[in-house]
């Protein structure tokens, strides 16, 4: 059991050095299952601890999606719609990145997906989520990139995730 909790420690500590030194794209998803991840069933070994971090993403994905053909049915056009530049783009889902989902902590929750605007450039859109219970809010969206070229990137700092201009 000690080993055990020894190497989750060792592993955290890694993960959060690394995270220090990274820049990128997009907050990063964490290399440990955690507490507040959408818990998909019971267990208390840590292979189910596992595979509650799968499912997690796995719910998030399914609510994020949710979200998203909610919002489209009740537009007018069928299209999602975000505001941007002072204007109102109408989008279709094109993907939902499950490999970019990360926990913000405190049961919030990163997400971006790619959607197809009707003036035929591709947007990739940022979707900030709170969880409570099993219901997803999505508290943000903001478009983070315009045909892959990036408007903002992202930084940690002080264990906190934040957006910076692009140099």
């Amino acid at each position: 059991m000690s080993t055990r909790l020894l190497l989750v420690f060792v592993a955290s500590l890694f993960t959060f050095a690394a995270s220090l030194l990274a820049t990128g794209e997009h907050p990063s998803a964490p290399q440990q299952p955690q507490q507040q991840q959408l818990p998909q069933g019971k267990g208390t070994s840590s292979q189910s601890a596992t595979q509650t971090m799968q499912a997690s993403q796995t719910d998030l994905a399914a609510g994020l999606r949710k979200y998203i053909d909610g919002s489209t049915r009740k537009s007018a056009d069928r299209k999602f719609h975000v505001r941007y530049g002072g204007r109102d783009l109408a989008l279709d889902l094109v993907k939902v990145h499950d490999d970019r989902f990360a926990s913000l902590g405190a049961n919030k929750y990163f997400a971006c997906v790619d959607m197809k605007g009707t003036d035929g450039k591709v947007y990739d859109i940022d979707f900030f989520m709170a969880v409570r219970g099993r219901t997803l809010n999505v508290t943000e969206t903001s478009v983070h990139k315009i045909n892959g070229k990036p408007l903002y990137n992202w930084k940690e700092e002080k264990a906190v995730w934040k957006k910076v201009r692009v140099s």
